[in-house]
């Protein structure tokens, strides 16, 4: 009996099953707080595809992450990140740390590696000891720990910037007047705010809104967000950390 040849399809070298769906994201961490924030916009090339998609969550009243990359893929990601929080949570009956999840999350990357999530991960919030941290990772799971970092379609735009104003690098200290190791709330807010309005002027993969979650250690003052508009508390234990969410509009194109 005689088989029929196998049809052999052509291979094509720029087929993919990832998408770029543009927007940026970054993260700040200060002595007691850290902010992390977003755009909403979704695209994919000059093609709005939705003008309100977050690329920042709420893991725990401790911890936020931000992704950024292949929306379908980050939207997956988040979703499982969640479940194995709420496994610990029930296993343990309490949430799990800072440094643990990024450490989870590095884990969770790296099982992919042969097929990667093609995400961008930033986890931002408050470590066991009180202080803000900020924990950057690459689609395959290497990461560290920063004080800012930013990616997405603009991050070759804002994290120049903000290597100026928050590393204070190109930048000389007069005598006796040090650069501070640690900025206030309210200026890494203005700084998030001018990142993100500088980068909707320059590129079209970024706008529409913004979101920015702080979040605060236990027994912090509220350093200012009282007085701000358009701000939502989403705190769910009385005593702990405290988070809070503030959002923007940003230029539509």
């Amino acid at each position: 009996m005689l088989f029929p040849a196998l049809m052999v399809l052509p291979y094509n070298s720029s087929s993919t099953p990832y998408s770029e769906n543009g927007g940026t994201i970054l993260a700040i961490a200060g002595a007691n707080f850290s902010v992390i924030a977003g755009d909403t916009r979704q695209s994919e090339g000059y093609n709005i595809q939705t003008r309100y998609a977050p690329k920042v969550f709420r893991l725990t009243d401790k911890a936020v992450l931000a992704t950024n990359g292949f929306a379908a893929d980050g939207n997956m990601f988040v979703k499982k990140v969640r479940q194995r929080l709420e496994w610990y949570r029930h296993a343990h009956a309490k949430d799990m740390s800072l440094h643990a999840i990024a450490r989870l999350i590095q884990t969770m990357l790296y099982q992919r590696r042969f097929f990667p999530y093609y995400v961008y991960n930033i986890l931002g919030g408050i470590e066991d000891d009180g202080t803000g941290a900020v924990y950057s990772f690459d689609p395959v799971g290497s990461y560290e720990r920063e004080t800012c970092r930013a990616a997405g379609a603009a991050s070759s735009l804002v994290q120049p910037f903000l290597d100026n104003q928050i590393y204070f690098k190109n930048q000389t200290a007069t005598p006796g007047n040090a650069h501070p190791t640690h900025l206030p709330l309210a200026h890494v807010l203005s700084l998030v705010i001018d990142s993100f309005t500088s980068a909707t002027e320059r590129h079209i993969e970024v706008g529409d809104g913004l979101e920015m979650y702080v979040v605060l250690a236990k027994g912090s003052p509220l350093q200012g967000l009282d007085t701000i508009k358009g701000i939502t508390e989403l705190t769910s234990i009385p005593g702990g950390e405290r988070m809070f969410v503030i959002r923007r509009n940003l230029k539509r194109d």
